[in-house]
């Protein structure tokens, strides 16, 4: 159904895309961290780097983190 080629680029600019504003009085939350598995932290290193590769995300620069799960296939991928 889709193509390795259509996923390799990113989707044309909508007028709905907009940037992220946060509010002057945002402190930021500190939160759990949950430790991974090596393979899991592999994982997540080499999701960012084909993502920063193709252009979807870019490097923060803010201290607040994000939480990362992993969800079993049933191919027994994640």
């Amino acid at each position: 159904m889709f193509s390795k080629k259509q996923l390799e680029r990113m989707p044309t600019r909508k007028i709905w895309d907009h940037v992220i504003e946060l509010k002057e009085d945002f402190t930021l939350r500190k939160g759990k961290v949950y430790p991974l598995l090596r393979e899991e932290r592999e994982e997540v290193r080499e999701f960012i780097q084909e993502q920063l590769r193709k252009g979807y995300i870019q490097p923060s620069k803010s201290l607040q983190m994000v939480l990362v799960f992993f969800v079993g296939k049933k191919d027994g991928k994640k």
